[in-house]
């Protein structure tokens, strides 16, 4: 774990070499999800079967598809209480997508054409849900509800089931969400069967979902093939705090993406040294509470990292080059530092706003740009399951207003077809 001081002469370097580390997959996880892909694409259901017993333990016969009706008894046999956060976790992340929906535009402007876009939905979907120590049913809230609000038709599920085992907590997902489809297949091999399809397994038009770092190169070399969510690596967070917190509440906000991932980085700014140190006790005590504290702790000893600064009105400069997943603002007025952040993927305002919740109910996605995609990217939303359509539809008069400048930039550019396709419609007008 890394502690720096701003004011040191030596901070620019240390700093520098944080923002540029990728913490992501090498080059040989590149090659080896090549040949999954490509043996997938030939072989089809049989490359699945194969990698599925090889990598699940589980010979798939004939039970590949897990039905509705145990993702219903799933759902039904939650105990009381944890169906109820269910249910409160989708009702919120449905109303904030809901929000989101564009507007088509219609219109006709001052030479007499009219001009407009609409949106559609993607026919099918595929959801990517991890099985092991990252099968979580808040995964699939976030993809799947966000999916059926911008009106996909078909939800597919894929999801390793290793020796057989399912997670009932995700079936109950499943239900809530109302998935059409869900499949006992996992890693880069679910992710090509989406992309092109299997005997079995329609292929979808978007795949969105988080994965290890072979789902994830999976998704970056399929993208184009079908539309992705992002390219997602190692979880982030970033606490810009001040003295008057608790030193233990940022302890376990930090901690509480360091127990994704031993690559997952937490990171604490503040400016107030001793608070920095007593947070960094109360992290060690916490680590040995958890049951998590193995990953927690090599992902807080090999990527961790406290900055002090002068004035925390620094730290946004600092958190715009980390461009993080999550950022904490945990002061007692957020505004300021907020207005200043203008790279994150996700900003929690104020000392009772753990990222925490956002994982789980606020409303929005938790599924968020990593590696400092911040900077260019966005996090989930119903816009990554539909399409804009232009449209135009040009009167006589409006192709007599425009046409002739068309013409001029067609042959400026050599390309005599073009211009030709407006010289005859602007020729027929004057018959």
């Amino acid at each position: 774990m890394l502690f720096l001081h701003a004011s040191d002469s030596r901070f620019e370097e240390a700093f520098a070499r944080v923002v540029d580390d990728r913490r992501e997959s090498d080059a040989d996880v590149g090659l080896d999800v090549a040949k999954i892909i490509a043996d997938v694409r030939e072989r089809g259901d049989a490359a699945l079967a194969d990698y599925t017993a090889r990598y699940d333990r589980l010979e798939l016969g004939e039970d590949w598809r897990i039905p509705a009706e145990p993702c219903a008894a799933a759902y039904e046999a939650l105990a009381p209480e944890l169906r109820q956060a269910l249910d409160i976790a989708a009702d919120r992340i449905r109303a904030y997508h809901a929000a989101q929906l564009p507007e088509d535009r219609d219109y006709t402007d001052a030479i007499g054409m009219r001009l407009g876009a609409r949106w559609r939905a993607v026919e099918a979907a595929g959801l990517y849900v991890p099985g092991g120590r990252a099968a979580y049913p808040s995964s699939l809230l976030m993809n799947a509800i966000p999916a059926r609000v911008a009106g996909v038709e078909r939800l597919v599920v894929t999801t390793p089931t290793p020796g057989g085992e399912v997670n009932p907590l995700v079936l109950a997902a499943a239900h809530v969400c109302g998935v059409d489809e869900v499949w006992r297949v996992g890693g880069a091999q679910a992710i090509a069967a989406l992309a092109y399809g299997t005997e079995r397994i329609a292929r979808v038009d978007v795949i969105t979902g988080p994965g290890n770092a072979w789902v994830a190169e999976a998704k970056r070399q399929l993208y184009g093939v079908v539309g992705i969510d992002m390219v997602a690596g190692p979880s982030e967070i970033l606490v810009i705090a001040d003295g008057a917190n608790d030193p233990a509440w940022t302890a376990a906000d930090l901690l509480s993406q360091a127990e994704h991932d031993p690559a997952a980085q937490a990171i604490l700014i503040t400016d107030d040294e001793a608070f920095a140190r007593r947070v960094c006790d109360e992290v060690e005590t916490l680590l040995g509470q958890l049951a998590t504290g193995e990953v927690a702790r090599a992902s807080w000893e090999a990527h961790g990292l406290v900055i002090v600064v002068d004035r925390l009105a620094n730290a946004p400069h600092l958190a715009d080059r980390l461009a993080a997943e999550h950022v904490e603002l945990a002061v007692a007025d957020p505004e300021p530092l907020f207005a200043a952040i203008r790279h994150a993927g996700s900003i929690f305002l104020g000392r009772h706003t753990p990222e925490a919740l956002g994982d789980y109910l606020a409303g929005p996605n938790h599924v968020l740009p990593t590696g400092r995609r911040a900077r260019f990217a966005s996090g989930l939303s119903v816009l990554d399951f539909m399409k804009r359509t232009s449209f135009i539809d040009a009167s006589a008069e409006a192709m007599a207003a425009v046409g002739p400048a068309a013409v001029a930039l067609a042959e400026a550019e050599g390309l005599p077809a073009h211009a030709r396709s407006v010289k005859l419609r602007l020729r027929s007008n004057d018959l």
